[in-house]
């Protein structure tokens, strides 16, 4: 009888003891259900739309065509019009990188392929022989003009040479008190060209006549290295 009382009494006191547990845990998750707030995220919200659909009126239903009704569903989607949520509490995810289409990225690399490529001989075309040229970094004794002559100063005398016709001429031949030649450089009409002197002159030429223009004195302390 004893051993009895014993093993009902503590039956129930073990059934008490869990019950108040079990109790906490189903009041704090209501709680915590109940309590929660969800927060809008102003900066993700359309204003806006949520204006026009809290105060606008739902049309009536009216018979339409299904081209206007299939314009209709398309025109929303495009306007992201057909959205059923006002709120807005998370930022949209950020579109990933396989959303872009197929057909974009092979038609970009169709038009690159398209472009020719650029055939860059191994050999030299034709090899120009310039004796007594200077070798100074410092010195600008080669320029090719607009009308396709190249001027090049070797020594005191400066030479042209037409690409067209390969003919070669010479422009002048300076003292040896001025020279030697520094520089040259073609104007961009492709006919007068600057004449830079060892005695800081600049002269002036017109390359069709093979007449000086004008001199240049005072602009240099030294050789004309370059001109620009």
């Amino acid at each position: 009888m004893e051993t009895g009382n014993m093993n009902s009494s503590s039956t129930p006191s073990k059934s008490k003891s869990q019950l108040p547990l079990q109790e906490k845990l189903i009041q704090r998750r209501n709680s915590k259900e109940n309590l929660d707030r969800f927060i809008p995220n102003r900066s993700a919200m359309d204003f806006d739309y949520a204006h026009y659909m809290l105060t606008g009126k739902e049309n009536p239903s009216t018979s339409s065509s299904p081209s206007r009704e299939a314009y209709r569903k398309q025109l929303a989607e495009t306007f992201n019009m057909n959205r059923t949520r006002i709120l807005a509490f998370k930022n949209k995810p950020p579109t990933p990188v396989e959303a872009i289409p197929e057909n974009f990225s092979s038609a970009a690399h169709e038009v690159k392929s398209s472009k020719p490529r650029r055939h860059i001989p191994q050999t030299s075309e034709r090899t120009l022989d310039a004796p007594d040229i200077m070798d100074d970094y410092y010195l600008n004794l080669l320029d090719w003009g607009s009308s396709n002559v190249l001027s090049i100063a070797l020594g005191h005398t400066v030479y042209l040479w037409d690409a067209s016709d390969g003919a070669t001429t010479e422009l002048v031949t300076i003292d040896d008190e001025c020279g030697p030649v520094t520089s040259v450089k073609w104007a961009p009409d492709g006919r007068h060209i600057a004449v830079g002197l060892n005695n800081s002159e600049v002269q002036l030429w017109d390359s069709t006549s093979n007449r000086l223009l004008r001199t240049l004195k005072g602009g240099h302390r030294s050789r004309v290295g370059a001109m620009d």
